[in-house]
């Protein structure tokens, strides 16, 4: 069984989220990020990777941390990013040439990650962990997805194509010739759909991300032992960002398309 999670996302307003798009945190260094977001005060780097603000300092200090906590009230309160009125499941697209893939945007289980449902294929570096770990902690969101892949299912790319075929709520090209395009799927009966069709597939498979899924299963942790007995299990924290992918059949072998959410 797989539990996908809806959640109220924090967005950008249409006319603001080409401003904040920006590659993810850990395809581009310090001075890069801080380069790729000069003159632009939104862009989401300035959470991502908070070391922008502060020219010479260590990206691990604690000043940094505290940056991405200072930035992240800023977007809020600016009404750069706005949060939704209630749980929804999202989709997202990439077309990269004549490649186009689409994925549910949703919370993964981290009690399904501890288990070995979701399943992994790399080992970690404990810096990166303690860093993403951290980051996530302080910021209070997970800020970035981890790109799952699922064994393609005929049920499910019907269920996309459908809700797909509606006009998105957002659709923009970055620089990089990549076209973003992105759906809010907050119908009860879609919602309860994916959430039935996920059930009947017995595992996830971490594609890209395996940091930031430590990351989450360690806050999940560190949370649970602070709420001692008022624990319940259905805290948001309990469920890691994901884009799930399903994978892509190539003649006689399947394969998983790489993808830099």
């Amino acid at each position: 069984m797989s539990i996908v999670h809806p959640f109220a996302g924090l967005r950008p307003p249409k006319d603001k989220v080409l401003k904040v798009a920006c590659p993810p945190y850990d395809v581009v260094n310090s001075k890069e990020a801080r380069a790729y977001a000069e003159g632009n005060p939104i862009s989401y780097f300035h959470i991502s990777k908070p070391e922008i603000d502060l020219p010479g300092v260590d990206e691990h200090d604690e000043k940094v941390y505290q940056q991405g906590v200072t930035n992240m009230a800023r977007f809020k309160k600016d009404g750069v990013l706005v949060g939704d009125a209630k749980p929804c499941f999202y989709l997202y697209r990439q077309k990269m040439g004549d490649h186009v893939q689409v994925g549910l945007v949703a919370g993964a289980s981290v009690d399904e990650y501890q288990a070995g449902l979701i399943k992994k294929h790399e080992l970690t570096r404990a810096d990166k962990e303690d860093d993403r770990t951290k980051h996530v902690d302080m910021l209070d969101a997970n800020d970035e997805p981890v790109f799952l892949t699922y064994p393609a299912k005929k049920s499910i790319d019907a269920l996309v194509k459908k809700l797909t075929s509606s006009a998105p709520t957002y659709d923009f090209t970055t620089d990089d010739k990549i076209v973003h395009t992105f759906w809010v799927v907050d119908s009860k009966d879609d919602i309860a759909a994916f959430e039935k069709e996920f059930k009947a597939i017995p595992a996830l498979y971490v594609a890209d991300g395996h940091h930031r899924s430590a990351a989450g299963s360690r806050v999940r942790d560190l949370r649970k032992a602070k709420a001692g007995g008022k624990h319940t299990g259905q805290e948001e924290y309990n469920y890691t960002l994901a884009v799930i992918f399903p994978t892509i059949r190539c003649r006689s072998w399947t394969t998983t398309a790489r993808s830099r959410t």
